[in-house]
Formats: structure tokens, sequence, C-alpha cells
């Protein structure tokens, strides 16, 4: 790890608090961060609203924003998906069903906590 990367007072980055959602049949389920920093709520709207892209190619690199940024772990089936790479890779062979239900509880969980957002 480069030094760039290491807080300078050592102390351990604190972990977001995370909330569950879980699908209306139990067999999916996603722990999102309460927390979005500001610099990432501007950067997210800039991708929902990227002028230079198709209106349907913004609308799925801001679900994919929000997603890399929200989603801790992303539970289907009883099997979790954990980190970021894996994540978003697995969202990216998600099924449709399973990609409704990412995105119902992105919305969800944007108005209940970010209502300044807005949702895909």
């Amino acid at each position: 790890m480069g030094r760039r990367s290491r807080r300078r007072d050592g102390a351990p980055m604190p972990d977001a608090p995370t909330e569950r959602i879980t699908s209306a049949d139990g067999t999916q389920a996603l722990d999102l961060r309460t927390v979005l920093k500001p610099k990432t709520r501007a950067a997210y709207a800039a991708a929902l609203h990227d002028q230079s892209a198709s209106r349907d190619d913004a609308w799925h690199r801001a679900v994919e924003f929000l997603f890399e940024r929200l989603v801790v772990c992303w539970e289907i089936s009883g099997v979790p998906t954990e980190g970021q790479r894996d994540l978003l890779l697995r969202l990216r062979a998600a099924t449709q069903d399973e990609r409704r239900f990412v995105r119902d509880a992105l919305r969800t969980h944007c108005a209940e906590w970010f209502p300044d957002v807005e949702a895909p």
C-alpha cells in the first residue's frame, strides 16, 4: 500500500453504518451504506445527467455508480457476494429480476436516506 493511501493519523477508517433490504420472497438481500458524501452525490448527479451519453447509457451508468458506492454485500439464495469488484461483476451478470430488485432497493434506500438524491 502506498503512502498516499494511508491515513496520516494511523487510525483505521470507521465503517459506515448499513441497512439490509430483503426481497419480498426472501431470496435476495442487499446491505447498503447509509452515508453518501457530498462529492459522491455531485459525481452521481453528473453521471445521471451526462449529456455526452445517450439517456439510456447515462441511466445505466448512474445505477452502477450508486451500486458501487452503496452496496456492501449482496446475498442471493444464501450466497453472499462482497468486495466492490465482485459485486460489480455480479451485477453485470444479473438476471432481469435481480436487476429489478437492485434498482427498487436503491430507489427505496435513496428515498429514505438521501431525499435530495434523484434515484435512478
